[in-house]
């Protein structure tokens, strides 16, 4: 009754651990979603604004560019003197504009001015590559950066946008998307360990119960109890197994580096596509189909994977302990003896194994065709699929369902044939 009560709390941490990580999974894969990140007009626009400013603060001139600005700015103050004379030598038409002509002939010397040229263009230049005034420079730019973004209209995706990522801050109690991903990150690390941690625990119960068979096995007269009770840690093992994830599939771009106006631009984690189910989450997406084939596959699911193990584990129980009558009723022995032919519980566990295998070689072969490894343009993919513990815990059930049936046939009080 201990192991059994250790049991019971063992796979309820189990299942519970496992539906917390679904739904941190589920944020964790919402909000690196490549919708968010790569295909963002918004990501774009703030990657863009930062090389922006970061180009204008840290922009340096070459000697070269120093020269050939100096030739244009001093072609500019020529003209500009050259036509400021031009105005001068106009002949006025009245007394002021006489005396304006005849006082800047007389002070203004255009030949000294022409040689203070040079002069002044490198004055010019050592202005605007002053850093005070890069960072006016830069703070202009990003104005009308900002000017634009605020121009544009604003629809409801991206309103419904900025609200899921607000949300997600004011659940984790963060304030940005880095800090957001570590939190997730970390709880997600935690979560794993518990989860492998109480599976282990759940299946070391099962083993000392076996073991107990073991020890006990010339007391006959303990065996009905003792076998009643490795039923109900069976119960426990198929309803953990049938609720607790079993696979997971994550594809992601783990890494996206590429060089935009000389400078590298990184986007990581953008998550292609996540989904993880167990049997009955698989059953329920099924059921709620509206295609009738889908529909009854999901009850022939439910009828031969879950409505028969829980038949067979029952009646093996009213056979053992029931009266003579009940247990001679040809419904209880065939689904204590024969109904594990119909069970599908073993062929949902190869099924399960054969789609990861197929399905794990599939999608690492298709994203590596993604890889991409160059001087301006790195991406590399990932393929995170994987079994969940609630996969390790059906097969414990399978196996430990087909140990109590052989268990039965030396224990059983009546003819089982």
């Amino acid at each position: 009754m201990l192991l059994l009560i250790a049991e019971c709390f063992f796979g309820y941490r189990l299942q519970d651990l496992s539906a917390k990580q679904e739904a941190i999974k589920a944020d964790h894969s919402e909000i690196n979603s490549i919708t968010y990140g790569l295909l963002s007009v918004d990501q774009w626009q703030d990657e863009i604004a930062g090389i922006i400013n970061r180009q204008v603060k840290h922009f340096k001139l070459t000697k070269t560019q120093k020269k050939e600005l100096q030739t244009e700015i001093e072609e500019v103050l020529y003209a500009l003197i050259n036509k400021a004379e031009a105005m001068v030598d106009k002949k006025p038409e009245s007394l002021i504009g006489k005396i304006r002509k005849l006082a800047v002939k007389t002070f203004v010397n255009t030949d000294k001015i022409k040689a203070q040229v040079p002069a002044m263009a490198k004055t010019i230049i050592a202005k605007a590559d002053n850093p005070h005034q890069k960072n006016k420079l830069s703070d202009l730019a990003m104005n009308k950066l900002t000017d634009f973004q605020q121009a544009r209209p604003i629809d409801s995706a991206l309103r419904a946008n900025h609200k899921m990522f607000n949300e997600m801050y004011h659940k984790y109690k963060v304030g940005s998307k880095t800090a957001l991903n570590l939190k997730l990150d970390t709880l997600l690390a935690n979560i794993r360990t518990e989860m492998y941690r109480y599976c282990f625990l759940m299946l070391a119960c099962i083993v000392f119960v076996l073991g107990l068979w073991w020890v006990l096995r010339k007391n006959v007269q303990l065996h009905p109890t003792l076998f009643i009770l490795s039923l109900l840690f069976a119960f426990i093992l198929l309803g953990v197994g049938l609720s607790a994830s079993m696979i997971e599939v994550d594809c992601r771009i783990s890494t996206l580096d590429f060089v935009l106006l000389g400078e590298h631009v990184v986007f990581k984690d953008q998550v292609l596509f996540y989904e993880t189910k167990s049997i009955l989450g698989v059953v329920k997406v099924l059921i709620k189909q509206p295609e009738f084939d889908s529909i009854a596959v999901g009850i022939l699911i439910l009828s031969f994977s879950v409505l028969f193990p829980v038949l067979k584990l029952s009646s093996t129980g009213v056979y053992l302990l029931g009266r003579k009558t009940l247990a001679e009723n040809r419904i209880i022995k065939f689904f204590a003896f024969q109904s594990g032919k119909w069970s599908m519980a073993d062929v949902i566990v190869i099924a399960i194994l054969m789609t990861y295998i197929g399905l794990n070689g599939l999608l690492s072969t298709q994203l590596a065709l993604l890889n991409i490894r160059s001087q301006d343009l790195t991406l590399i993919s990932t393929n995170n699929t994987a079994l969940q513990p609630g996969y390790i815990v059906f097969i414990s059930f399978v196996l430990y369902g087909l140990i109590l049936s052989t268990i039965l046939k030396y224990i059983k009080p009546y003819d089982a044939h």
